[in-house]
């Protein structure tokens, strides 16, 4: 640990002696006595390394007192041909880390070197292994008294566990494998102690469709069930809860994830296979985890995101010049503390935004704080320090207009991003994690200093489980002291540290690949202009303004970031169901008809499927040849109540004969066209003038014929009656007479 260097000022430490003992031996000698022990170094190095693989799986306590005894459990594995044998593993402690780059320059280490890497502890403390076959691993168990450490002053030290043995070819005791981590050693409290705040994110992915069910409830139905899986015991939004609990943590709420599950407890569907949404079954899980949940944040800060938690970066790169789309800020501010404070029931403070990843530029910081808060949640790999200062300066950075820049520090807020599920993996991060925060504390100044950690937003459960490790390891208080976020945004800034903005060329161009497109909020616009043309024409629209509220900025949120696809089907399923709905309500098609006379009416029907009823509409009808049909009033206020049909009448004017073509269309009250137009053919049989003539005079001929006819019969009968009353008879005179009439009748209209 030659490059770790102590250069605090105090005398050597025994261990420091003891080192530098070994050095004096190693260099001692002749130039080229010197070059043949050290020049083969590198060459063993990488042999060595590739000899047995070292994995320390676990090591208590995690900050060890004086009086302590640490344990340190691992496995070795032969990864070589040969077998090892009259092996042993040890451990090797070096002398303090001067800084928090030391730390991490040593975290990148790998193989043994011999003169720069300390000698063993006390070897009664080493585990012998007798041997160790080729491809075969082996548990082992280190214990160690503190007190044999030598540990004489505060700092990080960097602890070695390693394999000595010997092989048939190597038939010398060599070093076949090392693994390196860090004990941090801060036994009595500091006089000064830095404040430690630490976010906690309960955010997950978006599951809620824009469908509802049509009853009171208006029943969500979901993408799929997979949110129970984050939900039930050993879930990862389960470990949070149950992890974070008894930590002395701020929650960072994501309000449409409290929604989407207080939904799921008051029963919830998810769509299928065969398209019709079955009933979720997940409900019992939900109110448990919401249970624990309130449980967990009674008397805890709670920070709750703007609902979904909108992709900031986004919005301000490709979003914020299509109309309408900032404006969806504010009302998702609102709901975020109306949501935590309905199912949660304790307050929450939204005056903070967070950006991905904590990467800022000016128009990031702008659409942060267009929506009230006043406070946004950045990194310090982000807004960079010059070094000029030599100490990481407190979290708070004003940055201009009153807005503070929370810094959160990045090493400390990335140290769980890998995969955590090895636990060789996980160990080395908890430690490296309280080394870095112990270094920080460390640092030459006198000012009290406040840090943030921002862990990344949906951590799995092997990284939750390690981040809650390290959070416990800082319980004792040693060297730092808890405090919550709006605290840490509250904290007496350095006059000397960075508040300088980073321009938009310096945004991380992996984080810029991953935006929402420019596309993507025009389809969103889309929708929204759909809405607001439909919902002016519903008697109850907070029926569909809600849920199509929230699904808007749904649409908006970070969780889309690396899944273009899956975002965009999002959009478009959003889109297709509002077009469906806004169908039910339409004219239903026409046959078309016969106009017979010179004016009749004609019926048209307006249809509502919804389960709403429906107002403000106008019908209007249009006839294509004004000249030959015409219409006495040509539009109708139209209501139709939910699940029915209206039929409106137009009164038709026919003055020709022939066929004309009419247009049925729907309108709300603003003159916009609603729905699809209609057309049909009226053939209109006009009856003119002079065909009234003809049909008079004919009438008038037939008349005029009965009268000579009855006249004539009448002097038939006369002379019949003179001539019997000169000639005797017993027989009548037949009076059989005949009249008829005739009746017309007229077509109105063929529905």
């Amino acid at each position: 640990m030659a490059e770790a260097a102590d250069n605090q000022g105090a005398s050597p430490t025994p261990a420091r002696r003891r080192w530098l003992r070994r050095a004096i031996v190693l260099l001692a000698g002749t130039p080229v006595l010197a070059a043949l022990i050290y020049s083969p170094a590198p060459r063993a190095e990488a042999a060595q390394a590739a000899s047995v693989d070292v994995q320390l799986t676990s090591m208590a306590p995690t900050a060890p007192v004086k009086g302590d005894t640490l344990t340190i459990r691992g496995t070795v594995r032969n990864t070589g041909a040969e077998t090892i044998t009259d092996a042993h593993v040890g451990l090797r402690v070096g002398p303090a880390l001067a800084d928090r780059t030391s730390i991490d320059e040593a975290a990148e280490r790998t193989g043994f070197r011999a003169g720069a890497d300390p000698g063993e502890v006390d070897p009664a403390y080493a585990v012998k292994i007798a041997s160790l076959p080729s491809k075969i691993s082996q548990e082992f168990t280190l214990t160690v008294p503190v007190n044999k450490l030598e540990l004489d002053k505060d700092g990080v030290y960097q602890l070695g566990v390693s394999l000595s043995g010997v092989t048939e070819s190597r038939p010398s005791e060599q070093v076949m494998g090392i693994k390196r981590t860090f004990l941090p050693w801060q036994p009595e409290a500091a006089a000064k102690r830095s404040q430690l705040t630490y976010a906690w994110p309960l955010i997950s992915t978006t599951h809620v469709t824009a469908e509802t069910g049509s009853d009171e409830l208006q029943t969500p139905v979901f993408l799929d069930d997979s949110l129970a899986d984050e939900l039930k015991p050993g879930g990862r939004l389960e470990q949070m809860v149950t992890l974070g609990k008894d930590l002395p943590i701020t929650w960072v709420i994501d309000p449409d994830l409290l929604y989407t599950v207080d939904a799921m407890t008051k029963g919830y569907r998810v769509r299928s296979a065969g398209g019709k949404p079955v009933q979720g079954k997940s409900k019992a899980v939900a109110e448990q985890w919401l249970n624990s949940l309130e449980a967990a944040v009674q008397g805890k800060k709670v920070v709750a995101l703007p609902f979904a938690d909108p992709d900031l970066a986004s919005l301000a790169h490709h979003g914020k010049d299509v109309s309408g789309t900032l404006g969806q800020l504010r009302p998702a501010t609102d709901k975020a503390k109306q949501a935590v404070e309905t199912v949660l029931h304790v307050p929450a403070s939204t005056d903070f935004s967070w950006p991905v990843d904590g990467a800022i530029d000016p128009s990031i910081v702008n659409v942060a704080t267009s929506a009230g808060a006043h406070n946004v949640l950045t990194r310090s790999d982000s807004l960079v320090e010059s070094g000029a200062l030599g100490y990481t300066p407190s979290a708070a950075r004003p940055i201009g207009a009153g807005t503070t820049a929370v810094v959160a520090d990045a090493d400390l807020s990335t140290a769980f991003d890998g995969d955590m599920l090895n636990a060789g993996a996980s160990t080395l991060a908890v430690q490296r994690f309280l080394a870095h925060s112990l270094a920080l504390n460390l640092q030459k100044t006198d000012e009290p200093r406040s840090f943030v950690v921002a862990p990344q937003r949906m951590p799995s459960v092997s990284q939750v489980q390690s981040m809650a490790e390290a959070v416990r390891g800082l319980q004792a208080g040693r060297w730092t002291q808890p405090a919550d976020l709006e605290a840490a945004a509250a904290a007496k800034p350095d006059p000397g540290a960075t508040t300088q903005v980073p321009g938009a060329g310096q945004y991380p161009e992996a984080l810029r690949k991953q935006e929402l497109p420019v596309s993507a909020f025009e389809k969103i616009r889309t929708t929204q202009n759909t809405l607001d043309r439909f919902k002016v024409i519903l008697a109850a629209p907070d029926r569909v303004e809600i849920p199509f509220g929230n699904t808007t900025n749904r649409e908006m949120s970070t969780s889309w970031r690396g899944r273009p696809e899956e975002a965009r089907l999002y959009r478009d399923q959003v889109q297709d169901y509002l077009i469906g709905l806004t169908e039910k309500v339409k004219v239903v098609p026409k046959s078309d008809a016969t106009l017979s006379g010179h004016s009749a009416t004609i019926p048209v029907s307006v249809q509502n499927s919804l389960v709403q009823d429906v107002h403000d509409l106008v019908l209007r009808v249009k006839s294509a040849n004004p000249t030959r049909l015409m219409f006495s009033q040509n539009e109708q206020q139209v209501t139709v109540q939910g699940d029915h049909t209206q039929t409106v009448k137009f009164t038709a004017n026919a003055t020709a004969s022939g066929p004309v073509e009419v247009t049925a269309q729907l309108f709300t009250k603003d003159g916009i066209p609603y729905g699809k137009e209609r057309t049909f053919t009226v053939e209109a049989t006009e009856i003119t003038p002079t065909v009234m003539l003809v049909i008079a005079g004919g009438v008038l001929l037939l008349v005029l014929a009965g009268i000579k006819m009855y006249a004539s019969r009448k002097r038939v009968a006369a002379r019949a009656a003179a001539e019997e009353s000169t000639q005797p008879s017993d027989e009548s005179p037949d009076t059989g007479a005949q009249s008829t009439e005739g009746s017309g009748t007229s077509e109105t209209v063929d529905r």
